[in-house]
């Protein structure tokens, strides 16, 4: 039976063609040639990349397999797919359709002796690239503590990701790792994957590209096959695939990228959104349709969206609009501090839930991974149902359990679990066979793994290395037991993270989450900080773990934002909008203006993520270090455009002795915030260094003494903890209030 899909006139209209708004046909019917489809969030973007697709199949401008179309996940190259063969009625066989990866296998397993590979080759997932990096790094002799085998696999993908094989590298981007090695390393790890007959996934991009630039026959005769390029997600290219694409489309030029500039947010991971921005110079003559109507959102918050990106100089501009009603204002609570943000939050996604929202209709989308936990644990002590969505709760991430793992052999010496899991976590020399004898004394014996390892470094049964960390690790065990009976809880974890070399191994990762586990590592202290005893939060962490499992089927959705492109949700709250925490400080410091835009992007896919709702919420204090410090709103707060925003200044969820919080205490901050940076004119190339208050900022203070605050009136001073006061107010009873915002009376 013929695969042959029926072709029909162009001067009949399709029956796929109806419904589409002028833009979106415009898009889908547009000749051949490059063709640039900025889609905005809301537009329709698949219904316009799905339907151009099959109306290039129906009206027979290409044959299914003259066709390569490239998405960013396997789950969306199956919805095209389907979606493609209902419009056109029949099945569809022969297309070039996956993602990138997917397409560079395809290519390499028919082309793999050109790339010195046979095409049984394997691929490599992350933990056997680095395990043979590190294989690298000792043949060469280098120390692995002090060249991160991480660092080097972070270097070298780095260098894949933008279309450099070793030869390509400029010696400008060679750096200084290993005394100017890198180089050398990259060919030799780059040698051995060859001999081992293997890739990583870097290679099926790289590999795909090489080996075009290099047969000019081959690359011809790809050029000529592909009668038609369809990419999506145009804007989270990397160079390598950028790369690729362009080789691939010189011949017939007839490439559709659809993608939003505006929606660039992966620059960590080797997006460049330059790719996007410079389309039409890459192909001249080039069509540009502009998808603006949104079909998701109401017009508050796409007015609020539109004008908070418009601020933003890289992009190549639209503006989102809507004929549905206008709807409420975006919403902007400012709270007393994290644990009051998750408590309104929570009491507002009880109101929604009794006014019939369902809750797999709301999402509390965050920057950071570790501002998930004080919702989570707000969320159980309420019985409201969530997931974390695109990774662990907090409680069950990696990093958490070994640091908990710590706690728990300190605080009971029998725990087994604890042990093994920590014994050799950072490595100490501690391996499997010192471990299996250990848990054979424990069998004979019927002692605890702990006391085990005490009579074994008493004995020659170990070899000396391995007797002298055992004896290591017990000593810092027994240290961490003393501090247990003397110290804080706080402390306590500060110093088990810090003596045991587990803090140093993550700050001395170069991976991308290693910041990211640094944060719950901090944020964990945090909590740890508001139990009396070590034994009391290691049952709360137990309680927590046990309601985890008692969730139902439908659950509030808590991600971070860059997790949460491409969904959408009636009702969404956007938490901790503070300079610092968003926009990111370390992303400033890093990348500048640029990462100042990008930041910008995040917070406008954010808004457009809501249906109905959306509220922005920030804290005007934060715990950081032992110390509380004074906040300072994003400075996107102040972007949004006044007619579609709505500030809170009464907070029905607030305590009630903080009814005129914006008031009293956050427009003096913004006030003081933009005071110091115009003083201190702290503007470098279009970045704003971020200028907060210092933890301690204003006089010292002493429990007895007597002071005066603008809202409580009189008080003394009942209890210091760092720059936050207890006062035992004369008419308002006792508040915690921070010394800045008091005077001596």
């Amino acid at each position: 039976m013929s695969n042959a899909t029926p072709v029909i006139p162009e001067t009949v209209e399709p029956p796929y063609l109806a419904g589409l708004n002028p833009e979106q046909r415009a898009a889908v019917t547009a000749p051949d040639g490059p063709l640039l489809v900025l889609a905005g969030a809301g537009t329709g973007k698949t219904r316009v990349l799905t339907t151009r697709l099959a109306h290039l199949l129906v009206t027979g401008r290409a044959r299914p397999h003259e066709v390569l179309a490239v998405t960013f996940t396997n789950k969306a190259a199956r919805e095209l797919s389907e979606r493609v063969e209902r419009l056109i009625g029949r099945s569809v066989t022969g297309l070039w359709l996956g993602t990138f990866h997917a397409i560079g296998v395809r290519f390499l397993r028919a082309h793999a002796e050109l790339a010195g590979l046979q095409s049984s080759f394997t691929i490599l997932d992350t933990d056997d690239q680095l395990r043979l990096i590190k294989q690298v790094v000792q043949a060469a002799g280098l120390d692995e503590k002090r060249w991160a085998p991480r660092i080097l696999l972070a270097i070298i993908q780095r260098w894949k990701d933008r279309g450099h094989a070793p030869e390509d590298v400029p010696a400008s981007e060679v750096g200084d790792f290993a005394a100017g090695q890198s180089l050398a390393l990259y060919r030799a790890y780059q040698q051995r994957l060859s001999t081992l007959n293997a890739c990583d996934f870097g290679d099926l991009l790289l590999h795909p590209l090489v080996v075009l630039r290099r047969h000019a026959d081959l690359l011809e005769r790809y050029q000529t096959r592909f009668r038609a390029i369809l990419v999506d997600e145009y804007q989270d290219t990397n160079v390598a695939q950028y790369l690729w694409l362009r080789l691939l489309a010189q011949r017939h030029r007839n490439i559709t990228c659809v993608g939003d500039d505006d929606q660039s947010i992966y620059s960590w991971r080797g997006a460049e959104i330059g790719n996007i921005l410079r389309f039409e110079q890459d192909f001249p003559g080039a069509g540009v349709v502009r998808l603006e109507r949104n079909y998701r959102s109401t017009g508050s918050i796409l007015g609020t969206a539109s004008g908070l990106i418009a601020r933003n100089q890289a992009r190549l501009g639209k503006t989102l609009w809507t004929e549905g009603e206008a709807g409420t204002p975006v919403r902007i609570a400012g709270l007393w501090d994290e644990a009051e943000e998750a408590r309104y939050i929570g009491d507002e996604i009880e109101a929604l839930q009794r006014g019939g929202e369902s809750l797999a209709q709301i999402a509390v989308l965050v920057r950071a991974g570790f501002q998930t936990r004080a919702f989570e644990e707000r969320f159980i002590q309420l019985g409201l149902p969530y997931r974390v969505v695109g990774g662990p709760r907090f409680y069950e991430r990696a990093e958490i359990r070994d640091a908990i793992a710590y706690l728990r052999l300190t605080a009971q010496p029998a725990d087994d679990l604890a042990f093994e899991r920590i014994v050799n976590l950072p490595r100490r020399g501690i391996g499997d066979a010192a471990i299996q004898a250990l848990r054979g004394l424990s069998r004979r014996v019927e002692i605890p793994l702990l006391q085990a390892a005490r009579q074994m470094v008493e004995t020659d049964e170990l070899a000396t290395r391995t007797r002298n960390a055992l004896m290591a690790f017990l000593g810092l065990v027994d240290g961490w037991r003393t501090t247990l009976a003397e110290a804080p809880p706080r402390e306590l974890a500060e110093q088990i993270l810090d003596e045991s070399g587990y803090t140093a191994m993550w700050q001395n990762d170069r991976s991308p989450d290693a910041p990211g586990r640094l944060d719950n590592l901090k944020e964990l202290v945090k909590a740890i900080e508001e139990f009396p005893t070590l034994a009391a939060f290691l049952e709360h962490v137990s309680l927590v773990m046990d309601a985890v499992g008692e969730s139902g089927s439908e659950q509030v959705s808590v991600m971070t934002l860059h997790g949460a492109k491409g969904l959408e949700f009636n009702s969404v709250f956007l938490a901790g909008w503070e300079d610092g925490l968003f926009p990111n400080q370390r992303a400033l410091d890093e990348g500048g203006g640029k990462a100042l835009e990008e930041e910008r992007r995040l917070a406008y896919v954010g808004l457009t993520r809501a249906r109905h709702r959306c509220t922005v919420s920030f804290a005007a204090n934060r715990r950081i270090y032992n110390q509380w410090s004074s906040s300072v709103p994003s400075r996107f707060i102040e972007e949004l455009p006044a007619e579609h925003v709505e500030h809170l200044h009464r907070n029905p969820a607030m305590r009630p002795d903080a009814e005129s919080f914006m008031d009293d205490l956050v427009v003096p901050q913004v006030a003081r915030f933009r005071s110091r940076r115009a003083e201190l004119g702290k503007v470098i190339e279009g970045r704003a260094e971020i200028l907060t208050t210092p933890p301690g900022a204003g006089a010292s203070f002493s429990v007895g003494d007597r002071i005066f605050h603008q809202k409580f009136g009189y008080g003394r001073v009942a209890a210091v903890d760092g720059n936050k006061l207890e006062i035992a107010f004369e008419k308002s009873g006792v508040k915690k209030v921070i010394s800045s915002f008091v005077e001596a009376a």
